[in-house]
């Protein structure tokens, strides 16, 4: 007879919990679920659990199931409750794995959101630079190329670059400020136009382009209204851009503006430039894409007009095609958007220290030669070989201890190999000696694979790379 298994869980995680149950039909078990009534499952706690839970909630229950995070003694609760109660995995999606299973991978191959990456001084270049920037930027995830005009300064190659992108295959959108720029890429046959209002939106009649329609006013709901009104009356398509406003000139209120629309256009579409965040703010990227695109998420806006021109900003538009999918993936699989994918923990990573300070010492004890292994855990770095442990945060403190006899190359190897954990001491990332740290999308592939046949070289050259565990 099949076991019957109660899980626990709580407001937050119960989707997401029953969804990954679901997938895993059919299970060798019967199951039921039952949320608690705490927002965040890690706050679960036994004493907590043995308040709430009633005769009823457990009956016909052979096993109770608590989150891994919950704290507190599970043997008394179980004595408390008369039915085992088990610590499952930390993450609801690992359920499988403590099952016994492969874990499901997620599915980021789709998303709902079009990319359009602006060129911004495509005036100032050639065809050939503005067809290598596109593609660029098509590697990066881009659906449609932006030119970005610039006020001062004249374009006469503007048509011919039109020409040359539709050429190579792609969708191609103009953004300007001057009307006889728009008209002159209208003509064309550019695919978009950035932007008009409800004074110029007459333009839209003289060519097929979709125009992005704006506020003629700054900060005007009404007045982005009343020009996407007037399309749908020449009967045209539109997509409509509240604009993104930046911290502390605006932000919050442009943020509400989108809310807006969307609650009285529930299939309007939409554009959001995010630039005005990822380009106006000294933070990391990553963060504001993933912030930034979970809002789109929620408000399904199906078009983001972004840009790399800050040198902090160099892989923003990788970013927002990670943050996309990522976005879509958790939203179609009604869950956090979390254990989905690494690729924007550039900084930081989730789980930093696999092994314990004791781990590693259990672990030197049985090293038998003198080469020297590296390893990071929340305490610090720790460098072991026969003669024992080491541990400290300092690389330099380790120089004193080693006996390098004077190999030059070992030392260098060394020296390369304790400034790479300490890096990854400190900011919290996973160390592996031998392994490039892993800095998301961040670092192209390209880059990661020229470092890392540098490094290899390096090592070989020197004849004296490390054993590791």
């Amino acid at each position: 007879m099949a076991e019957k298994l109660l899980f626990l869980t709580g407001k937050l995680a119960e989707p997401s919990l029953r969804n990954v149950l679901n997938q895993m039909e059919p299970v060798p078990f019967q199951y039921r679920i039952h949320q608690i009534g705490v927002s965040v499952a890690a706050l679960m706690t036994e004493k907590m659990i043995g308040r709430r839970l009633t005769t009823e909630d457990i009956a016909e229950s052979d096993k109770i199931i608590v989150p891994g995070r919950c704290r507190g003694d599970l043997e008394a609760l179980s004595k408390q409750l008369g039915v085992e109660v088990v610590r499952g995995p930390e993450e609801v999606k690992d359920l499988p794995l403590f099952f016994g299973r492969e874990r499901k991978q997620p599915d980021l191959s789709r998303y709902d959101v079009n990319i359009f990456a602006e060129i911004v001084d495509a005036p100032e270049r050639d065809i050939d630079g503005i067809l290598d920037r596109a593609n660029y930027y098509r590697d990066c995830g881009a659906n449609v190329i932006d030119i970005g005009c610039l006020p001062t300064e004249k374009f006469p190659h503007m048509e011919d670059a039109i020409i040359a992108l539709h050429e190579a295959g792609y969708k191609v959108s103009v953004d300007s400020l001057a009307l006889d720029d728009l008209r002159r890429a209208g003509k064309v046959g550019a695919d978009y136009l950035l932007s008009l209002t409800e004074k110029t939106y007459h333009l839209a009649e003289e060519a097929d382009a979709v125009p992005i329609l704006v506020p003629a006013e700054p900060g005007s709901l009404a007045s982005l209204e009343r020009a996407m009104e007037l399309m749908d009356k020449i009967n045209r398509p539109w997509i409509a851009d509240p604009i993104l406003d930046p911290i502390h000139f605006g932000l919050t209120d442009s943020i509400v503006r989108y809310h807006d629309l969307r609650q009285r256009y529930p299939d309007a579409p939409m554009m959001m430039g995010v630039g005005n965040l990822t380009e106006l703010t000294d933070a990391d990227t990553s963060g504001v894409n993933a912030i930034l695109f979970g809002i789109i998420s929620e408000l399904n806006i199906n078009n983001v007009l972004t840009t790399e021109v800050s040198p902090h900003a160099r892989t923003a538009i990788k970013q927002a095609d990670v943050a996309r999918r990522m976005m879509f993936s958790a939203r179609e699989d009604n869950s956090l958007p979390r254990d989905i994918t690494n690729e924007l923990l550039v900084s930081h990573e989730r789980r930093p220290f696999p092994d314990s300070s004791e781990e590693i010492t259990a672990l030197a004890k049985q090293i038998k030669d003198p080469n020297y292994r590296i390893k990071v855990a929340e305490q610090g770095i720790h460098m072991f070989n026969r003669d024992g442990v080491m541990q400290d945060i300092d690389p330099f403190a380790f120089y004193p201890q080693l006996d390098l006899k004077g190999d030059t190359g070992h030392a260098f190897y060394l020296g390369a190999e304790l400034a790479r954990a300490q890096i990854a001491w400190q900011l919290g990332k996973r160390y592996t000696q031998d392994e490039e740290l892993e800095w998301g999308c961040a670092v192209t592939k390209q880059e990661q694979n020229i470092t890392k046949q540098k490094t290899e070289g390096s090592t070989m050259t020197s004849g004296k790379k490390c054993g590791t565990a």
